[in-house]
């Protein structure tokens, strides 16, 4: 898969809650070697930008999956697969920070969330498994569960006219005007 296949608002579908997997086939291990590719090849297209994660509702396939990026491996990219996931516990406290979406271009805000959770899920052999993360992974995983749910983070900020930013060709953050930019955006807010 190629970067085109990710889609963007205003697709309807990345409003919609996904399904859950029944049993991981060779087609759902292929899909997440599909989401690998399309997540890697938006970031070669990109050139202040990295990708660190991607749903399966943002190939247009309504299952609960998503797939987030090992940082612990800086070699080479490497990602972890989520199938099923529940975020099973929110911990730590809230803090905002800036995040983006594959499926939103060009916007970026201002997000609070969690500094800690837990979650369960399935690996790609259909193992349970359970993990305990703090910070930037704690974030990504929530991101990336919002979106099985139909959650866009922007949803978590659609009133608050200081979280939104786009990112100039420099690579630096700038203010959205929230009343020309933001506010009555149909792209944004269908």
């Amino acid at each position: 898969m190629k970067k085109e296949d990710i889609i963007t608002l205003p697709n309807a579908n990345l409003r919609q809650r996904s399904r859950r997997v029944g049993l991981i086939t060779p087609e759902i291990k292929k899909l997440v070697e599909n989401m690998k590719a399309a997540t890697l090849d938006w970031e070669d297209s990109r050139k202040h930008e990295i990708t660190v994660g991607l749903a399966a509702i943002q190939i247009n396939q309504l299952l609960r999956i998503f797939i987030v990026r090992d940082t612990t491996n800086q070699s080479k990219a490497t990602f972890i697969a989520f199938i099923n996931p529940e975020i099973t516990k929110y911990e730590g406290k809230i803090t905002s920070e800036y995040e983006g979406c594959l499926s939103v271009q060009d916007i970026y805000g201002m997000v609070p969330r969690r500094d800690a959770i837990r979650i369960k899920a399935q690996d790609l052999d259909g193992k349970t498994f359970t993990m305990k993360v703090k910070g930037e992974l704690a974030r990504i995983i929530q991101h990336e569960a919002d979106h099985t749910n139909g959650i866009l983070f922007i949803d978590h900020i659609k009133d608050d006219p200081e979280a939104f930013y786009i990112l100039n060709a420099d690579g630096n953050l700038e203010k959205l005007d929230y009343d020309k930019d933001v506010k009555d955006n149909k792209v944004l807010w269908p």
